[in-house]
């Protein structure tokens, strides 16, 4: 490799074709390894897990939107306890009041509260040295059928237990734990964790999840110290997981129930979940139908895999060690202990500056340059994304993604190759094709040690292909030109088996939104693959007059065919993902009225109202917490609506006590109507020192501001209402804002049915029909 480019071999064009050959089918192979497998049908061995069978679970499970609380939810508490003991298990129901815990997702209205009736059995071992638990959340969003989210972690574990209970007994005991109010508030694991006689001792928890109705099921999540059990979910059948996923979510606010084990000590374990086909997430449109039964396969595969896993270790000796590095390639995970991060990192600096010192020439300005397609392709991508949002507003509504995202998907990165391709045609000759590759090298080892600081693992990203195409690319730098090319393409491989995986799993992770982190991914992979680019390059080292320009044109061809792609990808997913009655646009619309006046108002959470949503709120964005605290400070946009007949929720004073300026009141606090959940604040006038809400201590946040200060939010509340215990310095009357919320928007005066093609956005507050009163006691 020389600066004016690889010393050609005898017949370049066949080089070229080969690299080319060698690199796609490792590109091809490097996708595979990240799809979920065919689903088995009903007839697999039994000691196998079947989706075919397991399905047959999600559409009992599924059959219609069940909340915590609901009657649906009894439903299906009920078929999955006949299902677990026509297994020949015992299965009980934990009923408990279980609040959020410290460090969860905050409820918008205080602390989160619920009654929670989880489902609970064991399949005990033959000698056990620990128990796992297989953990999934049996309750939907409350206007989802919840066949993904999480019907299918449920069904997986159903039919995981089928097959254990049908086969040798393992070691270790096996703990099923379905949980309720997942949705609400993360309240039934942490009912589990923190109330139940079987988690007293820890374990090894492995959860199920779903944010999406297709793609592998990637595990995402650990809990810290994880290279043992990595070393583990490295034998299961499908491993799709990479270290720089769990550092992301590490620094999200993001949460499931494995996070109350996972904030537990005596816990370890892994959490799961496949993540593509997310504009189904929490919405009616989260059916059977729309699930993908080899996500499901995949999902039950190395499920039943881990359980066995496990099963048969000796937990004794399940210790701590530290992070692993680790990521999928084609046919196995590769993995490393963390204290090797830096090492690497390291390594991939020096190479890069190595390789720099042999090329020399130009190689500060190419390190300069190489700065505009890492910036510019990301920026074009985000445009890209507005730019389809204002030929299709509907885009602004979606959760994550579109319906169909493939083809935008491969339009920024046909984007960003063009990117990579155009800056190279126009530098090549002025800097030379040796400094450009050395200075997109250099910033990938850059970023192996920026990673390596702040997102260990991470590092291997950058720092990996760095290090593999700086030490072929210094090694061809002496050879003859057909090892030269074999010792490129060898270093090639790298970037293409690591990076492209990690694109396409980032793009449904993130979504369009966020459509220039995969931008920056691609970049990456077009900048650790120049080297190699050189060989198939048009222009040839040597040429002069006519003969250079003819090659300059020819040289841009690929970038101007990258272009057209992602031009002819726009067009085709515009015209391929249209709106319609099993793909609609989401739209928000909430109803709230004060029942100390008699008046009611129109809420939403768009930003920018669709049609249908604009007939209704005119009004805002701006906050609505002076009469409806449990809302918080989102803003909301509003418009008047006509007032429903609806009784409030009634609060009433059963006892208290007097000490001073202290009052200590027992409240009573019934929902007068079906409601999914209700709630309670205190005027911030007045003090709250101690609270216990349905027999649980609640903690004290101190006020923010406004008129409203302690607060709760209680999910599924009993036919009997909620009982209250307070302490507040008081010594006259205290004012308390009661509010309930139900899920029947449609029965309310002046809501119209939305056309077809219109849908309900996946939140856990569309369709909530509000009623709030204020009292004074």
């Amino acid at each position: 490799m020389r600066d004016s480019g690889l010393t050609a071999p005898p017949r370049r064009g066949l080089a070229a074709a080969v690299v080319l050959a060698v690199l796609a089918l490792a590109g091809l192979a490097a996708v595979r390894s990240v799809q979920p497998p065919a689903a088995r049908s009903e007839t697999a061995p039994a000691g196998e897990f079947s989706a075919a069978r397991a399905f047959a679970e999600v559409r009992a499970i599924a059959a219609t939107p069940h909340p915590a609380g609901s009657a649906a939810n009894d439903r299906v508490r009920d078929h999955l306890v006949t299902t677990l003991r026509g297994l020949g298990l015992s299965p009980e129901v934990q009923d408990t009041v279980s609040e959020q815990g410290a460090g969860l997702s905050s409820s918008a209205g205080g602390t989160g509260l619920a009654r929670v009736r989880n489902v609970v059995t064991v399949l005990p071992g033959a000698a056990s040295t620990g128990r796992i638990f297989l953990v999934a959340h049996y309750d939907s969003a409350q206007i989802a059928p919840g066949a993904n989210d999480d019907g299918a972690g449920t069904a997986a574990i159903l039919e995981t237990a089928r097959a254990l209970t049908g086969g040798e007994r393992l070691r270790n005991d096996i703990v099923l734990v379905l949980t309720d109010a997942e949705e609400a508030c993360l309240c039934g694991a942490k009912a589990f964790v923190e109330q139940h006689p079987l988690a007293r001792d820890g374990g090894v928890v492995l959860n199920l999840e779903a944010r999406g109705s297709t793609g592998p099921a990637i595990m995402f999540e650990t809990s810290e110290d994880n290279r043992r059990l990595v070393e583990t979910y490295a034998k299961v059948p499908y491993p799709v997981g990479t270290s720089f996923a769990v550092e992301i979510y590490r620094m999200l606010p993001n949460d499931t129930d494995f996070t109350p084990f996972r904030q537990t000590p005596a816990f370890q374990g892994l959490n799961t979940a496949y993540i593509d086909g997310a504009a189904v997430y929490h919405a009616p449109t989260d059916t059977p139908e729309a699930m993908s039964r080899d996500s499901l396969q995949h999902h039950g595969d190395n499920l039943l895999a881990l359980a066995t896993e496990f099963g048969a270790l000796d937990l004794t000796t399940l210790t701590r060690d530290g992070d692993a590095t680790y990521f999928p390639v084609p046919g196995m995970l590769i993995r490393y202990p963390g204290g090797l991060v830096w090492p690497l990192a390291g390594l991939a600096l020096v190479a890069v500056v190595a390789l720099g010192v042999l090329v020399r020439r130009r190689v500060v300005a190419a390190i300069a340059l190489a700065v505009l397609p890492i910036v510019v392709a990301p920026l074009l991508a985000q445009g890209l994304w507005r730019l389809l949002v204002l030929i299709r507003p509907g885009y602004d509504g979606l959760p994550i993604d579109p319906y169909r995202p493939m083809w935008y998907r491969m339009a920024v990165i046909a984007l960003s190759a063009a990117v990579v391709l155009i800056w190279y045609a126009l530098l090549r000759r002025r800097i030379g094709p040796a400094a450009l590759a050395v200075g997109g090298l250099t910033w990938l080892a850059l970023l192996g040690i920026a990673l390596a600081a702040f997102a260990p693992g991470g590092s291997y990203l950058a720092a990996l292909p760095a290090l593999a195409v700086a030490v072929s690319a210094a090694l061809a730098f002496f050879a003859r030109p057909w090892p030269a090319v074999a010792m490129l393409t060898v270093g090639a491989l790298v970037p293409v088996v690591i990076l492209l995986p990690t694109v396409l799993m980032l793009f449904p992770a993130l979504g369009m939104p966020m459509a220039g982190i995969g931008a920056f991914l691609t970049v990456l992979l077009g900048l650790a693959l120049l080297p190699v680019l050189d060989l198939i390059h048009p222009v040839a080292a040597g040429t002069r007059g006519m003969a250079a320009l003819r090659a300059r044109r020819m040289g841009a061809v690929p970038g101007l065919v990258a272009a057209v792609t992602a031009v002819a990808c726009t067009v085709t997913g515009l015209a391929v993902d249209t709106f319609d009655d099993e793909h609609p646009s989401l739209t928000h619309l909430m109803y709230a009225l004060d029942a100390d006046n008699g008046t009611a108002r129109w809420l939403s959470e768009e930003t920018t109202p669709q049609e249908w949503t604009a007939q209704y709120v005119t009004g805002g964005p701006a906050t609505v917490d002076d009469t409806l605290p449990a809302f918080g400070a989102e803003l909301l946009r509003t418009g008047p609506a006509p007032a429903a007949t609806l009784p409030a929720p009634a609060l009433t004073l059963v006892s208290e006590t007097r000490n001073g300026d202290r009052r200590t009141m027992r409240l009573l606090l019934d929902p007068q109507r079906t409601a999914r959940f209700t709630t309670l604040h205190v005027a911030t006038v007045t003090p709250v020192t101690a609270a216990t809400v349905g027999g649980r201590t609640v903690a004290i946040d101190p006020a923010t501001g406004g008129p409203w200060g302690f607060g709760f939010v209680f999910h599924a509340p009993p036919e009997t209402g909620v009982e209250i215990e307070l302490t507040v310095r008081a010594s006259g009357p205290v004012t308390f804002r009661a509010m309930d919320g139900s899920d029947d928007l449609a029965t309310v005066p002046g809501f119209r049915a939305r056309p077809a093609g219109v849908g309900v956005l996946g939140s856990h507050s569309s369709e909530l029909v509000a009623v709030a009163k204020t009292y004074t006691l």
